[in-house]
């Protein structure tokens, strides 16, 4: 896994990009529906504040954690859609105050996080750099579709090179979210920065090879984008197959993106 500074750093820029993204707003806006069906974006935002929230807890007190954790695992619908009515009913103004701040406190409760040592998490404990990554993918995700509702176009940066070895990291969650087994056959993954750079992940040799632009395949593995408008290509049959079903975050995949729904893909 990346250096935990660097996924640190990364996700702290990535808090202020969101906030700055918020900033200014009018209430209306804050009331617009995003792409997520039954999500505005004060939705997205709430739950972003919640999973910061959750993180710095995880870090800093992982007792109190483990029984928020417990509570989740029960009714795991509940537990979402408790959290969005703790912070969607905020104004826009301390809302967004709370989204930093819990940002800022997550970042910093990590990075506080003893070395070698994990951190408890929903389903197993994570290296604090791993959920660091989780929380970018989370920014990336619910980001996205805050742009998508306001039409704003985001530059892609340093977040896909994180994200995507997050991605590669959970490669089985599709399989699993939708009670699959995944295969035991390594994939590889070569995919090309912005600035043209490839990452490489998995056995040069592996049958089962996905390559294409990295930002598209964030767009894939966070389902804010059908496979049929991303340049992504699969090598392989279990590939191709994964490419229908691919997601970075546990529990249920969503609607994810329909074919055609974006006039601008924001992949190009």
């Amino acid at each position: 896994m990346n250096n935990l500074n660097d996924v640190l750093k990364t996700l702290a820029a990535d808090i202020e990009e969101t906030e700055n993204l918020l900033r200014g707003l009018d209430e209306s806006d804050w009331s617009r529906h995003t792409p997520a069906p039954g999500w505005t974006v004060t939705d997205q935002v709430a739950h972003l504040t919640f999973i910061f929230r959750l993180a710095k807890t995880a870090a800093a007190d992982p007792d109190t954690f483990r029984g928020i954790a417990a509570k989740a695992a029960e009714n795991f619908d509940g537990a979402v859609n408790a959290a969005l009515q703790q912070f969607n009913g905020l104004p826009p103004a301390e809302l967004l105050a709370r989204f930093r701040s819990e940002g800022d406190a997550s970042v910093e409760a990590l990075a506080a996080v003893p070395a070698q040592s994990v951190v408890p998490w929903l389903v197993n404990p994570l290296p604090p750099a791993v959920l660091a990554s989780a929380g970018i993918m989370e920014l990336f995700g619910h980001g996205q579709d805050i742009a998508d509702a306001l039409g704003v176009r985001r530059e892609p940066g340093e977040s896909l090179r994180h994200l995507a070895q997050f991605a590669v990291l959970t490669r089985d969650f599709g399989y699993l979210a939708r009670g699959l087994t995944p295969p035991q056959e390594p994939f590889r993954f070569e995919l090309t920065t912005p600035a043209g750079e490839v990452l490489e992940f998995g056995p040069e040799d592996a049958a089962q090879k996905i390559t294409g632009p990295v930002h598209d395949f964030c767009l894939l593995v966070t389902r804010r984008r059908h496979r049929d408008d991303l340049a992504l290509t699969a090598t392989g049959e279990e590939a191709d197959r994964w490419l229908d079903i691919a997601q970075a975050y546990r529990g249920p995949a969503g609607e994810g993106r329909t074919p055609g729904q974006f006039a601008d893909p924001c992949c190009d």
